[in-house]
């Protein structure tokens, strides 16, 4: 018998879908890459900097944004930040040349920039506490699903409306979003009308509504999250090798067409659904088990890191594409089991300031994604070798694995009083 879903999975699905297609709208470009550069005839290291161009503001929102998101709540930062990243995944439908293309990157970069710290802030509101690292593995397993289907998609919208008709059509579909976010979310489930008293008593009581008045104490708060940050810079420049160069990569590399490389890209980041999914949800369940926290959360990290190290090593043994694809694959699984630890730790050490400590973690990520596909570019275009930028990722993996011992997450931040 069917059941209506309670408000908190309403939400929660939300966040799902919001995590889904920020992801469409900021990795499509990697499957239009070809397109865009035989268009305007652009070199590896040009593609490199409207790859990176993205990153730029979202790199400086990642602290502001999650400022932002405390202070003035989910439902606000999220209806800004969704209007601004749709209509700039619309506008790149419309550029003319390398310097257009750059600047509607960069916007997409200040519409997103703030989204997953604010997101984050929703969740410290709206899922139990002993549910937090299964609600960050559900939503970025999303986001996973957004980078798995978007090359096929991407490709069929090119092949049926050119790449620049694929950014508009995309760009409509966020904007939808939008519209039914601002009409359904409220920042605390207490002013929410489908909110029951049962749903009440399961979610955790804390500030965090909107309108959080309390000044952040930025310079301890940053020094308690830098070896998070570190961490998390260690997974994602790897991540962003996946996100932006995997199409190409599968094309240039390994001479495969546009549909089979987007196929082969498609079944890599499918990979990352499950390991999402099944980080948080072991995670949760060590930490219920033993109510260690620390052990819940690097027990999966360490994991994650060591086997994606593991498999993109191997990558260098073999020249077949059905191999290295395998491969790819294990190795994306392996570093997605540390997603949903990694997004948890900050909601760990500071509740109250969840939506700031996960933007200055998120800002490790962001920084990889301005130098990661730059430097995979300019690599390629200097040595005309497509494997060699992986020898990085093996080397900052294992750099993450020995920051990882750094984070503290059983340890509280303690918002000490003013003097």
């Amino acid at each position: 018998m069917f059941r209506k879903p309670t408000t908190p999975t309403i939400v929660l699905l939300l966040l799902c879908l919001m995590y889904f297609i920020t992801y469409v709208d900021r990795v499509n470009v990697g499957t239009a890459a070809n397109a865009i550069k035989t268009e305007f005839q652009l070199s590896n290291t040009e593609l490199g900097l409207v790859l990176s161009g993205f990153a730029y503001p979202y790199a400086l929102f990642q602290i502001f944004g999650g400022w932002i998101g405390d202070r003035f709540g989910p439902r606000r930062t999220l209806f800004v930040c969704g209007t601004i990243w749709a209509v700039s995944t619309m506008l790149t439908g419309l550029a003319t040349g390398l310097l257009s293309l750059f600047i509607f990157r960069l916007a997409l970069g200040f519409g997103e920039g703030a989204t997953f710290p604010t997101a984050t802030r929703a969740m410290q509101s709206w899922v139990a506490d002993g549910r937090r690292s299964f609600a960050q593995g559900l939503t970025h397993s999303f986001a996973r699903l957004g980078n798995a289907i978007t090359p096929p998609v991407v490709a069929a919208l090119i092949a049926a409306l050119n790449w620049r008709g694929a950014f508009i059509a995309l760009g409509l579909c966020s904007l939808l979003w939008v519209i039914v976010w601002g009409w359904y979310f409220r920042d605390s489930p207490a002013e929410h009308k489908g909110v029951t008293a049962a749903d009440l008593a399961r979610l955790p009581t804390s500030d965090g509504a909107s309108g959080h008045k309390r000044k952040a104490p930025w310079a301890r708060l940053a020094r308690r999250i830098m070896p998070v940050s570190v961490t998390y810079f260690c997974y994602a420049w790897t991540l962003w090798l996946y996100l932006n160069w995997l199409p190409s990569f599968f094309l240039q590399a390994h001479g495969l067409d546009l549909k089979q490389s987007a196929l082969f890209a498609s079944g890599v980041f499918f990979a990352g659904v499950v390991g999402d999914t099944l980080g948080g949800t072991l995670s949760d369940m060590i930490l219920r088990r033993t109510g260690k926290v620390k052990l819940a959360r690097l027990s999966m990290i360490l994991s994650g890191l060591g086997g994606g190290a593991i498999c993109l090593l191997a990558v260098f043994l073999s020249d077949d594409p059905g191999v290295v694809a395998l491969l790819l694959s294990a190795g994306f699984f392996f570093l997605e089991l540390t997603i949903a630890p990694m997004w948890s730790i900050p909601m760990d050490i500071a509740p109250q300031y969840s939506g700031t400590a996960s933007g200055l973690m998120n800002t490790g990520s962001a920084m990889a994604a301005i130098i990661s596909p730059l430097a995979f570019g300019y690599v390629v275009d200097v040595t005309g070798n497509w494997i060699l930028p992986f020898a990085g990722s093996v080397i900052l993996l294992l750099v993450g694995i020995g920051s990882a011992f750094l984070m503290h997450p059983e340890r509280p931040f303690l918002d000490l009083p003013n003097r």
